[in-house]
């Protein structure tokens, strides 16, 4: 029972740590999908909590009942031959571009919050992702275990320090003017999409490496509970400064500036790791893909796929967030839909 236990645990932070990259961590695209809304945006955080557990659970499910080695088979699998090449091709891209999104966001942390040179925090960060890749998934997952409890510590204190009753239903004047498009209505499916397009890359492998069903389904659960309760425990702490935290590229970094120096850079440490488990995972979902279809050489393709993503990250990091995310949300719509509606396959 207590290996049981462990294995939920371990699934069920793989699957946060692998959700929490740069955008949900540094706070951007909490305050992009959720915040600019004020309240609204607090339902919108309901409505994707629930999707994360249920559709995240069925994800690694259906993976381990089609014993799927990659993202690559498991696509196939729920598209069919033919369009399942084609999300095979755009998931592909959007790993790419979530990957140039983390490494973007370890150089924005190193030249915003502890100016030092943008270049030094992508550097490292290759150097560290090409160390814990020669573990592959078990790298990823010891990775998780050891940074998830951490996050999920200081989101605790984030809760009890940073956020401000008034915050909770609080809404402005600029927030209120958001309102009128009707991309509120859109955000909290656009976000889970999103999230869903980039993470089959870890946890279709989780699934189908996994024995036992039933764990699988309570890390699920437990991995999308976690996640609702980070996404509002930020968006409160956001909320509360508003529209003030929208000149910042790692905006909760400022909301935990102001709990002192020790804490701030704590957090920043925190925040790195957090970008980190979800830079690897992808890097882990390309290589493999890639090997699946070239007979080439792991380590040649591991340093091929760094770097493509070290030239694409030269962009910025609040410019490819900004634009990525949402035209990757938009992307993994159909993704969703047919993990929503389609039958689990037969034991």
């Amino acid at each position: 029972m207590n290996d049981r236990w462990v294995k939920i645990f371990q699934i069920a932070v793989t699957y946060i740590g692998t959700v929490v990259g740069a955008g949900f961590a540094s706070g951007q695209s909490i305050m992009q999908f959720f915040t600019l809304y004020g309240p609204v945006g607090t339902a919108g955080i309901v409505v994707t909590t629930f999707l994360f557990m249920w559709l995240g659970t069925k994800m690694m499910i259906y993976a381990h009942r089609i014993q799927a080695f990659s993202y690559q088979e498991f696509n196939d699998h729920l598209f069919g031959r033919f369009f399942g090449k084609v999300a095979n091709f755009l998931t592909l891209l959007i790993l790419l571009g979530v990957t140039a999104v983390m490494l973007s966001g370890t150089g924005s942390i190193f030249a915003e919050q502890l100016h030092l040179p943008y270049q030094l925090g992508i550097v490292i960060s290759i150097g560290l992702s090409y160390l814990v890749m020669t573990k592959e998934m078990n790298g990823i997952v010891i990775v998780n275990a050891l940074v998830v409890p951490m996050i999920l510590l200081f989101t605790s204190l984030i809760a009890f320090r940073a956020i401000q009753p008034e915050s909770l239903l609080g809404i402005n004047d600029w927030q209120l003017q958001q309102l009128g498009d009707f991309r509120w209505a859109l955000s909290p499916f656009t976000y889970a999409a999103l999230n869903f397009a980039f993470i089959q890359a870890v946890m279709v492998p989780l699934g189908s490496e996994v024995r036992d069903e039933s764990t699988l389904k309570w890390g699920g659960i437990w991995g999308g509970i976690g996640l609702g309760a980070m996404l509002m425990v930020y968006h409160f702490a956001l909320n509360s400064r508003m529209p003030e935290m929208l000149s910042y590229d790692i905006p909760m970094a400022e909301i935990v500036r102001d709990l002192g120096a020790f804490l701030h850079v704590l957090f920043l440490l925190v925040i790195y790791g957090e970008i980190f488990t979800t830079l690897i995972g992808n890097v882990f979902g390309v290589t493999r893909q890639l090997q699946s279809l070239y007979k080439v050489p792991k380590n040649a393709t591991l340093l091929t796929v760094l770097l493509a993503c070290f030239l694409i990250s030269q962009a910025g990091f609040s410019y490819l967030l900004t634009y990525l995310y949402p035209l990757f949300g938009y992307i993994g719509m159909l993704l969703l839909l047919l993990l929503a509606f389609r039958r689990l396959p037969k034991r």
